[in-house]
This record gives C-alpha cells, structure tokens and sequence, in this order.
C-alpha cells in the first residue's frame, strides 16, 4: 500500500510538472535555454546519495521526515530532468500549425494545448509516467533514510528487514519478491507498445 501510493503519487506529479514545463520548453524561446536543458541532463550524473543530508535536512525543516510525502517529492524531483526532455522532443514533433489552426477556429492557448496537442502525447505521457512509477515502486535509499516507522515501509525496504543477522527467512523474502516484481511487470505488458512510441519519439527528424 506505501509503495502504491508514493508510486502513483509520483507518477501523477512528474507527469504534470513535466507536461507544463516539457511545452514551455518545446514552444517558447527564452534567454539560457540552451544552458538549462544541459544543467538538466548534468542532473543525471549526481547519485541520489550524495543528496541524502542535503534532502534529510530540508525535510527535516519542513516536518516532513517519517512522511511518505518526502518519498514523493524526492522521487518527483529526481524523475523530472529525464521526464521534461522527453515530453519537450515529443512535442517538437508535433507541428505548431495544428495548434496555430486551432487558435484561428477560436481556441485558446489552453484550450488548444488540451485538444490539439494532449491527445497526441499519449505515448510520451506513458513512456513518463511508467518510468516515474517503476523508479518510486523499487527506490530502496530513499525509503529507508527517510522513513523509521515500519508501518510506512516500502516493499525493497519491507524485504530487506528478512534479513536477518544470524537467519534469513527465506519464503518471506521470495514471497516479497514476486509482490515487488508483479506490478512492475504488469505495467510493461501493458505499455510497452506505447513506451517504444514514447521513447523514439523525436528520435528522427522529418
């Protein structure tokens, strides 16, 4: 249950944020954009566990350790780097003067973007959305430097208390096991058409 939650938790906040700033980026030109998308990808080379103090410390401040919530926000932030990169060259490959025709018919920007250019991301939004997902339901760091109340436990961190100093209960830990890994293959036989859309999406160009 923890981790279904800080899963899809996560899943809806990447997809959002990465979404609005995934366009912003995709459409608009703005001074240090270049320099803002390689700041994102340099993201990518810091380990989460450098992070660790530095995370602890601002959770700690705003009362939110021992709280799922710092789970999400942590997974959240980590995700979205890799998620507006994605979702901004997707939308590069839709062309603007579908929502220019839009706009002449008597749409917004909004109303537009909604009817026009959200319908077309739907592999994007999974490709996004999976990741997100599967990277909240196995994170095992984040879970255990944040969380000390065993009922809020995620599941890698669930099973790694099976072992044991002097005994490992092993039925339990390949019971755990299967729980850990049956979502995350269900979510790929699924999606997996569209995750193969989503990821080469914008690959090539014409």
């Amino acid at each position: 249950q923890n981790s279904l939650l800080v899963g899809l938790a996560s899943l809806v906040a990447t997809t959002v944020v990465a979404l609005a700033g995934g366009y912003a980026l995709a459409r608009y030109q703005f001074r240090g954009k270049g320099a803002f998308m390689v700041g994102m990808l340099c993201t990518q080379f810091i380990p989460g566990a450098l992070m660790i103090i530095p995370l602890f410390e601002i959770f700690r401040t705003v009362s939110l350790t021992n709280s799922l919530w710092s789970l999400v926000i942590a997974e959240t932030v980590f995700q979205l780097p890799l998620s507006l990169i994605l979702i901004s060259g997707f939308i590069r490959n839709i062309p603007y003067e579908l929502e220019q025709a839009a706009w002449v018919d008597g749409c917004s920007r909004l109303r537009g973007f909604l009817a026009i250019v959200l319908p077309l991301l739907r592999p994007a939004l999974v490709a996004v959305g999976s990741f997100a997902f599967i990277h909240s339901w196995n994170n095992f760091l984040f879970a255990l430097m944040f969380i000390n109340d065993q009922e809020k436990f995620t599941v890698p961190v669930g099973l790694a208390y099976n072992l044991g100093e002097n005994s490992v209960d092993f039925g339990a830990l390949a019971a755990g096991g299967v729980v850990a890994a049956l979502p995350v293959v269900i979510v790929f036989a699924f999606i997996q058409r569209y995750l193969v859309q989503g990821l080469s999406a914008g690959a090539v160009k014409g």
